[in-house]
């Protein structure tokens, strides 16, 4: 609970079995957090197992996908604020208290992995991906005339309810690129938030979306393709 408002915390699950116990337990050890979600998202064997050693609710989602995992857990979130993190240990729980310190002011917090004064030794953030984050970021701030962003996929971030009823119809990714899709909507729309650095750590386990320097030049252009087709649709419908 932050100021008599219920929180709740959404995680997708699928290569997470080795760390999603504790950092389920850490965000209930914060004192703010009244429930969490966890989505296994077809999962590896033996992540059941370890969520249901918590006081997390466990639902499934059977649609492979990053978006889909989480546009489920937010379905099934109670809370009026609605926070979604990481199963991996890149995140802090303390960190949420900084998301819930903003709350009130703004209906959107995000999060950004850029300030490199919060990027722990050995986290996947290298030069190459906070140079690609940073750019791209810059171009959406730059398209839409938003607020100042720095990160186009950090999942650490808060949304309001009112927010979440007012984006769902909107949105359409079910991948990985569904973050990039509620910064994107967030911008289109003019819905007011502000990013703030969050701690960003070394996972537990291998990722295969950045662990290669090539799966990075890939990923990072089509996230440029998608910002750039987002905001030709955008235009469009504005005429």
């Amino acid at each position: 609970m932050w100021k008599g408002k219920k929180v709740s915390v959404v995680f997708g699950t699928y290569r997470e079995k080795n760390s999603i116990r504790a950092v389920i337990e850490n965000f209930f050890a914060t004192g703010f957090v009244d429930e969490v979600i966890v989505v296994n998202n077809n999962a590896e064997e033996g992540t059941d197992e370890e969520v249901r050693k918590t006081a997390a609710k466990l639902v499934y989602e059977k649609r492979q996908g990053l978006g889909w995992a989480y546009r489920r857990g937010i379905d099934e979130a109670t809370g009026d604020y609605v926070v979604l993190s990481e199963a991996d240990g890149t995140f802090a729980a303390s960190d949420i208290e900084r998301l819930l310190a903003y709350a009130k002011e703004f209906p959107v917090v995000f999060g950004t992995r850029t300030n490199k004064s919060s990027i722990s030794e050995g986290a996947a953030m290298g030069f190459l991906r906070r140079t690609a984050n940073v750019f791209e970021a810059k171009m959406i701030e730059f398209l839409f005339a938003s607020n100042s962003v720095t990160d186009i996929g950090c999942i650490y971030r808060l949304l309001r309810r009112d927010i979440v009823q007012r984006l769902k119809p909107l949105w359409r990714e079910g991948g990985a690129l569904f973050p990039t899709e509620i910064l994107l909507l967030a911008s289109a729309e003019r819905i007011k938030f502000i990013e703030i650095p969050v701690s960003f750590r070394e996972r537990v386990g291998e990722s295969g979306l950045t662990a290669r320097w090539y799966s990075l030049v890939k990923w990072g252009l089509r996230i440029f393709f998608f910002i750039v087709v987002f905001w030709l649709r955008w235009i469009f419908k504005k005429k």
